[in-house]
């Protein structure tokens, strides 16, 4: 039977919260953020009346899809906060491969 930590690795989501701060909210992120979270996380971003933030320090997995969401945010002026380097690296990776 696997360990506690595996289990909880193969049982994790995305949790998000919402932090307001004046003219701009922060979206603190965590978790693992997939492909099947996109259209979640787009939905928010769209609807929200004020300049966003992406808090990411507490990401932990990701895939293509979520990677190429998050470069499409940051270029339409979205801040990724505390960016994990994994996650940067493979921004900037497909930044580059277009």
């Amino acid at each position: 039977m696997p360990g506690p930590a595996l289990h909880l690795a193969i049982n994790m989501v995305l949790k998000i919260e919402e932090y307001p701060d004046g003219p701009r909210a922060t979206l603190v992120l965590s978790g693992r953020i997939e492909s099947s979270d996109v259209p979640q996380l787009k939905l928010l971003i769209d609807r929200s009346e004020t300049d966003l933030a992406l808090d990411l320090r507490q990401v932990r997995i990701v895939d293509r899809e979520a990677v190429r969401f998050l470069a499409r945010c940051e270029t339409r002026g979205i801040e990724l906060l505390e960016c994990p380097s994994f996650v940067r690296a493979w921004i900037k990776s497909e930044q580059h491969s277009k």
